[in-house]
Parts: C-alpha cells; structure tokens; sequence
C-alpha cells in the first residue's frame, strides 16, 4: 500500500505523541505541519515556539504558522499544492474554513478527547472531571463546520479513577490517540470503515473554563471541590483567598466524616494536612501553592503562618 500523506495540524503537548507516531511509521508521510504562531511568554515577553512546531524543526519538516488560517489565502493555497490524502487536526486553536476543510483528497479528521456528543468544545477533559464523570474516552470524527459535529468514525472509552487529575488524563489520551488515528486513515481510505452520525441524546458542551469558575466556593460539597480542584490541575488550578493572598490547592482528599464549624473554616490541622469545613462534609488540603511560592504540603504552609 502507497503511504498514506497527511498534513498535521496541532499546537500543545497532547498532540505530540500522535505526530511523533505517523513521522515514525512506514504507512504515512507527513507533507507539513501546521501550528499556532510562537506567543509570549515569562517577563521578558520573549517569544516561545509551540511543542509541534519544535517537533517540526528537529526533524525538517515544513512548517506554517497563520494567525488565522481561514483569513490567509497564501496559506491555502500553499496547502492545495501539497495535494494530501488527510488532514489531521488535534487541539490545532482555530477554526477551520469549509476551503480549507475541502483541500484533502479524502478528509479531515479531527481527533476529539471526549465520547461525542457530550462535551462538544474546548475544555471536555477538565469538564469531565469537574463534574465528576467516571468514563471519558477519545474519538476520531470528520471535521465539518459547526463545533465538534461531524460524523464518527471511531471511539475508545478512557475509565476516569477517583484521584486522577486533568495532567494525567491528558496523557492517557494523548498515548491512546496516535492508535486511534491511525485505524481510522487507513479505514477510510480503504474503505472498511464508515462515519456514522452523531446522535443528540447526551448532547452537552464543554464551555472554556473561566478564572472565576477555579475559585472554590465552600459551601460546596467536599466531593465537588476535590472534582475541582483534580479538574483544572496547574490549568489554570483551583484556588481560595487567604489573607489577601492567592492559595493554589493542589491536591486534595474528600473525608466522610464531618466536624462542627462553618463552611471555609480550617477545622483541624495535622501532619497529614488542613482539614476544612465544606457544605457537605470534610476537604483535606494536602499539597497548595502559595502566591508567590512554591507548591508545599499543606501542614509544612499552616506551620508557616502559625495558622
């Protein structure tokens, strides 16, 4: 069989494993790599090149970087001329054109870190967590216009364990995916595997996660604040205000127990960590972030402050 070409199209770390998977491989030929352009990044604003762009430059593959691909004509047609059986899109940012989507010989196939068609959007893995989902899975789907609508071509469900955080569900999918894509290219250009359309029962939409929403509201139950703080994990990190100081929480334990006090109040402290008071049972603090400092464990930041 003649390699299968694609043109990849991705920008963060989950991608990686994926692109480094069709590179390696004997069935695919990669044409080009697109990617978002390098953004600023520490205090001296100095501009950072994505992890697939750096992938790209290590092993000379050609690269674009649009701003905004459905507005860049030069692009587009730079990407015509390559003729590509495939376009490959996994967590690329931007939106692509029904020009663009038409260019591939056969389609463009989007690798989504969710079950379809529950949690269409840009946050699915944190909003799985957040609302504390056992289950989650990747699927591959044909790109069309509409957000995360396309037909199916293939799932894989992913258990979600109690403690799991975002980082490590995140890399579970990513060392999943490159299998995934790979069965459903070589399926639909061989015409063994057919897309199917999404149904709507379970339909929901995993909205982008908003600073405020990171904020642990107390007089929620401990289950739910510890599904928060696992959700948004150092992305951006679930947080509470001490002292006029932001406190990152960074890892948690819900406790069945319940103790006398008011919601948010620090109703014991030991060596295994801060014990607060929630709406519905206990929440033990085990590791923060302190602004301004590094991540401690919760009793080794109470010490500190005398608490």
């Amino acid at each position: 069989m003649d390699k299968i070409s694609i043109i990849y199209f991705g920008t963060p770390d989950i991608g990686l494993p994926s692109l480094e998977h069709f590179y390696n491989s004997d069935k695919f030929e990669i044409l080009a790599v697109v990617t978002q352009p390098d953004k600023p990044s520490g205090r001296g604003h100095k501009l950072i090149p994505s992890p697939i762009k750096n992938f790209a430059l290590q092993h000379n593959l050609p690269i674009f970087q649009p701003k905004s691909i459905r507005k860049e004509p030069d692009i587009i047609n730079e990407l015509k001329k390559l003729n590509p059986d495939f376009f490959v899109t996994f967590a690329f940012g931007q939106i692509l054109s029904q020009e663009v989507l038409d260019i591939p010989k056969y389609e463009t196939i989007n690798l989504h870190v969710s079950l379809l068609p529950k949690y269409r959007g840009a946050n699915p893995i944190q909003r799985a967590i957040i609302n504390g989902d056992k289950k989650t899975g990747i699927c591959t789907m044909i790109t069309e216009l509409g957000l995360d609508c396309g037909d199916i071509c293939m799932k894989e469900p992913i258990d979600i364990t109690p403690n799991m955080n975002c980082v490590e569900l995140f890399e579970i999918c990513a060392s999943h995916s490159p299998e995934l894509l790979e069965k459903t290219l070589i399926g639909i250009k061989n015409g063994t595997l057919k897309p199917e359309k999404q149904c709507e029962e379970g339909l929901c939409f995993a909205d982008k996660l908003k600073k405020e929403e990171c904020q642990i509201d107390w007089t929620k139950s401990a289950q739910e604040i510890h599904n928060l703080v696992r959700g948004v994990y150092k992305c951006p990190g679930a947080f509470f205000i001490y002292q006029d100081k932001i406190i990152k929480v960074m890892e948690t334990e819900p406790l069945e127990e319940d103790l006398n006090g008011t919601c948010g109040d620090f109703v014991r402290i030991s060596k295994l960590g801060i014990d607060v008071k929630t709406g519905k049972g206990i929440l033990r603090l085990i590791k923060v972030k302190p602004e301004g400092k590094g991540e401690m464990f919760a009793k080794d930041w109470a010490n500190g402050l005398r608490i």
